[in-house]
């Protein structure tokens, strides 16, 4: 009797992972701030590097300009309150812009988080946060039970138990050491990203000196004659203020009291930088997952022309972030707008694609096997009514 009234008393089970305790021991509780440093990240790579600004707008360009359908089940929902959400999420920003902000939250910090704002209990408007200034508090069970969002000194937190959806979404990029944050592109980019930076530097050095490489002032005086500290000042400040510079390109250099010029010239190795440079290109390139074809990249193209190229790049780059993205969403929102909708692509707007679309619908249409609806529902359409039927 002694142990069934323990066992009554006994708190109520609850389906868990049972290592989600482990993690939760690990990170005890307290709020775990992104280990990595977006500012110096976004300033070297997208605000520093051509490339890595054309891959992270490329992107979300386009992953921003993709338009979602909201489906209950096979049936879409033409004006649905969250279609309506989604392309008006707040005051200040259409979906596109919201959308394209928060895929260059996740480009550049593997982290993206979109906050849902409600009154009355229905969510009325979304914004993106900066990731670096959004932590996790882990909770017990090691998933995040509050996030803490802190500008200028003051935090806000906030409780993903709150109703009635939790009010942060936070969307990761994977990442094999970290059980909280995403991994950026950028970060797996990193070396290549200072080498290209290092080679433009160089290249800009080599253009103030004339776009030459520097020589060398030999003085040939008498033997054993050096020059004194007054005369070495004199000298330097003289290459540096006279000659030095694109301004004094091509200026004659007057030489005296033994003074001799000897340049130098650029041996095949010093201008592997060149290469260097475009290789270091096409890893940030391929990091990001953009062919670099679109780039202007020079180089091995593995594609035969640039609609190829584009067309990979929105098959396997833009459409599984822009999916993962509508999945998140409708997932997020459930609660309130119901466990049967998903938020899909409407891949026929989308003009890359016009040719596999194209294709797709002549093999569908000659399949005389299939009904009317088995082929609507092969390219993407509804079921209609007396549309089991062959033709």
């Amino acid at each position: 009797m002694l142990n069934r009234l323990k066992h009554l008393l006994r708190a109520p089970e609850a389906k868990a992972s049972r290592t989600a305790q482990l993690i939760a021991l690990q990170c005890e509780g307290r709020a775990r701030w992104t280990p990595r440093d977006y500012a110096g990240l976004s300033r070297e790579g997208y605000l520093g590097n051509a490339i890595v600004h054309r891959c992270v707008r490329l992107i979300a360009e386009n992953a921003a300009s993709c338009s979602y359908l909201i489906f209950e089940g096979a049936q879409e929902k033409d004006g649905h309150p969250l279609a309506q959400l989604l392309a008006r999420p707040n005051p200040r920003q259409d979906g596109a812009a919201l959308l394209e902000t928060l895929v260059a939250h996740l480009l550049l910090s593997g982290n993206g988080y979109l906050e849902a704002v409600a009154l009355d209990d229905s969510v009325r408007e979304l914004y993106a946060l900066r990731p670096d200034r959004m932590k996790v508090v882990p909770g017990p069970d090691g998933w995040a039970e509050a996030y803490e969002y802190a500008v200028g000194g003051r935090s806000l937190r906030f409780d993903q138990l709150a109703s009635p959806v939790p009010p942060i979404l936070h969307l990761t990029l994977f990442h094999p050491l970290d059980d909280h944050y995403g991994l950026a592109p950028i970060e797996a980019a990193a070396i290549a990203v200072d080498t290209h930076n290092a080679a433009a530097r160089w290249n800009k050095a080599l253009l103030d000196n004339a776009a030459r490489p520097s020589g060398a002032l030999v003085y040939a005086a008498a033997e054993g004659a050096v020059l004194s500290d007054a005369q070495f000042d004199r000298l330097k400040r003289e290459l540096e203020g006279t000659y030095q510079g694109a301004v004094n390109a091509g200026r004659p250099l007057l030489l005296e009291g033994g003074l001799d010029w000897k340049a130098m010239s650029l041996s095949p190795k010093d201008m592997d930088f060149l290469e260097a440079k475009h290789a270091a290109a096409r890893e940030i390139a391929l990091a990001f997952g953009v062919p670099p074809m679109l780039l202007g990249i020079p180089g091995d193209n593995t594609f035969a022309n640039y609609q190829e190229a584009n067309r990979n790049f929105w098959r396997q780059t833009v459409l599984p972030l822009a999916a993962r993205i509508g999945n998140s969403l409708a997932q997020w929102l459930a609660p309130q707008f119901g466990d049967q909708l998903r938020v899909v692509i409407d891949t026929d707007r989308i003009e890359a694609l016009a040719s596999d679309r194209a294709a797709l619908w002549e093999r569908v249409s000659a399949a005389e096997f299939l009904t009317l609806n088995e082929k609507r529902e092969a390219v993407g359409y509804a079921p209609v009514a007396g549309g089991d039927r062959l033709g």
